[in-house]
């Protein structure tokens, strides 16, 4: 099946999804190095989304998060794709500048339709998510 959605990072990526239904801080709230969630707090403070097809509703805090997103690929800990329920210009400019897939407004809510663990494939250039 296939849910259309809004392009915002080009590419395509295929991967296992990784659910925060809360924002990210991508500035103190990831690790750079490892992609380990350590934002306290956070349901899932501890888990990796290194490699994942990350859905998350947006990011939140300093602009320096786009930064952290390129950081994260640079040491091979980013997630492989992001599906948001509207991206800001933190997270857009962060897949944008690492090459990271990434597609927002789904035509249905991610959260309802997705669970931890599906195989997704994200494809940021047609603005879509193929299960």
């Amino acid at each position: 099946m296939m849910i259309a959605g809004h392009a915002v990072s080009k590419g395509v990526a295929s991967g296992r999804v990784l659910i925060s239904e809360t924002p990210i801080s991508f500035l103190g709230g990831i690790d750079p190095k490892t992609g380990i969630i350590m934002e306290k707090d956070h349901p899932k403070r501890g888990v990796s989304i290194a490699d994942r097809v990350f859905i998350f509703p947006h990011g939140k805090g300093s602009t320096v998060g786009s930064y952290v997103i390129y950081s994260l690929k640079k040491n091979n800990a980013a997630p492989c794709a992001m599906i948001n329920l509207a991206s800001e210009t933190i997270v857009a400019v962060g897949a944008i500048i690492s090459d990271i897939p990434l597609v927002d407004r789904l035509e249905q809510d991610p959260f309802a339709v997705f669970h931890d663990g599906d195989p997704v494939e994200v494809d940021g250039t047609k603005g879509c998510v193929i299960f």
